[in-house]
């Protein structure tokens, strides 16, 4: 039995969505993986031996902005965003902007979602850990606030040397599973990204 995921991936301009998506599908990290017009991608997921065919929504920061009332988010998030089945905000650790981005983008969300809907599960992902030493904000007080505020998961990586990538999506994969059904143990065998019409083995 295979289940169809939608993932909304989010993030202002430069933090490195795209690349983060490259590194999961092809283990291939490019300086300039900027993609201004989003895209759409395809890959399946194995995890405790359920398939998940997912659709990965790389979202430009020019569609999506907090900037954005309420109405605009109807106009373009109810159609491609709104229906996802999970979120990953992406921010730059060495940018507070960044942060302040997603912040607003996890109100726009948290706001539109129908009352009484079930809760798509939101993952906080601060990239480019490989930039640590100038960081805005202690790892600690940033996953303090995520996960208690904003009742999120929280999780950083590098999309530049491919660190803790295949660990987020589990992770998400994790939650979303978990959802579906209590109590499932998340065992994992992390076998490198997709290439081609494989799958990856979380």
């Amino acid at each position: 039995m295979a289940d169809f995921l939608k993932i909304a991936i989010l993030g202002a301009p430069g933090v490195g969505k795209t690349a983060i998506i490259q590194q999961f599908l092809w283990n291939e990290f490019a300086e300039e993986a900027h993609c201004p017009t989003g895209g759409v991608y395809r890959p399946s997921v194995v995890l405790n031996d359920r398939i998940y065919h997912l659709v990965i929504l790389d979202i430009p920061a020019s569609l999506i902005s907090p900037a954005h009332t309420l109405e605009r988010w109807s106009e373009v998030g109810d159609q491609d965003i709104q229906p996802a089945h999970a979120y990953i905000l992406v921010y730059d650790i060495c940018c507070f902007s960044s942060f302040e981005y997603i912040k607003a983008i996890h109100q726009l969300i948290m706001t539109k979602r129908p009352a009484g809907s079930r809760k798509a599960p939101i993952l906080i992902v601060g990239n480019k850990r490989d930039l640590q030493r100038w960081r805005v904000a202690p790892r600690h007080n940033v996953a303090a606030l995520v996960k208690r505020s904003w009742k999120c998961g929280y999780i950083e990586c590098s999309a530049k040397y491919n660190w803790h990538i295949l660990l987020l999506f589990k992770e998400l994969l994790k939650t979303v599973g978990c959802l579906a059904c209590k109590g499932a143990h998340a065992s994992a065998c992390l076998q490198g990204g997709l290439r081609g019409d494989r799958c990856v083995i979380l």
